[in-house]
């Protein structure tokens, strides 16, 4: 073996060792492992983090719709992003209104077809800016922000659900600290958290060739954005998305092993 070539050997050891740790150093654990009721329409609101590669409300939207063929007109879901944007940027209230978001569509002949259901929206999945839950300065805001919003969620009736980010690639401590600083968070004010920060950890653990992050080493790539997608519908199905047919861009091999590692992720995160 070549000198380059054990060096890269050594490297990617590393790296794994380290996300692992990170993982494993995550203390809080969830007091909340589920939802009430299957959702079936859904609003994600948060910032370039969801809306990266066509839209991780597309991918969890196509991952529910194939693995319930038989009622997919049933599902829907909006997504409200604002680039670089904290909890404290959305007005979610206003996202609730009857006239506001999600009030109409259009058919195929390009008609505006208004949208009536008695609840609007059966979950809230949102996130705060990729690091501002564990900014020294932005800490309070989140803790504020996310009790503040999950009462507006809940004021109309929907599920509200926090969604766990994951640590920028060089920066593999933030895995635990954000684990930590959202999984309070949602103990606090009973509410589900998604572990995706925990499974983006796992999958560099067992796969550090799969690379999980655009060039600026924080937003998700493609990979990611799917990996990201799977762990929220098997939090939110309590199912595993092993086998579904929706792979985005992906080849079926590496698909696979996401949906695999999404399921164990969740199944160990809200383990008593």
């Amino acid at each position: 073996m070549t000198r380059s070539g054990l060096l890269l050997i050594v490297c990617l050891a590393a790296g794994a060792m380290l996300s692992a740790a990170a993982q494993a150093q995550a203390q809080v654990k969830p007091k909340i492992d589920g939802l009430a009721e299957s959702p079936k329409t859904a609003i994600f609101i948060g910032n370039s983090f969801f809306y990266y590669n066509n839209s991780m409300h597309n991918q969890v939207l196509s991952l529910a719709r194939n693995a319930d063929p038989q009622n997919k007109t049933a599902y829907a879901a909006t997504s409200v992003t604002i680039s670089g944007s904290g909890m404290n940027w959305h007005n979610v209230e206003a996202y609730f209104t009857a006239d506001g978001m999600a009030s109409y569509t259009f058919d195929d002949d390009n008609n505006v077809v208004m949208i009536k259901r008695g609840k609007k929206f059966d979950v809230a999945i949102m996130m705060d800016c990729s690091q501002c839950p564990i900014h020294p300065q932005l800490k309070p805001v989140f803790t504020e922000q996310s009790a503040k919003q999950i009462a507006a969620v809940r004021k109309f009736g929907a599920a509200p659900v926090l969604f766990m980010s994951w640590a920028y690639a060089d920066r593999p401590e933030m895995t635990a600290q954000l684990s930590d600083a959202y999984t309070t968070a949602g103990n606090a004010n009973d509410a589900l958290v998604i572990p995706a920060g925990l499974a983006f950890a796992r999958a560099i653990a067992k796969r550090p060739d799969l690379n999980l992050y655009a060039a600026d080493k924080r937003h998700p790539s493609p990979a990611g954005t799917y990996l990201a997608a799977a762990v929220t519908f098997a939090a939110l199905y309590k199912k595993t998305p092993a086998g579904n047919a929706y792979r985005a861009t992906l080849d079926a091999a590496t698909a696979s092993f996401l949906q695999d590692l999404a399921w164990e992720t969740v199944q160990d995160f809200y383990k008593k």
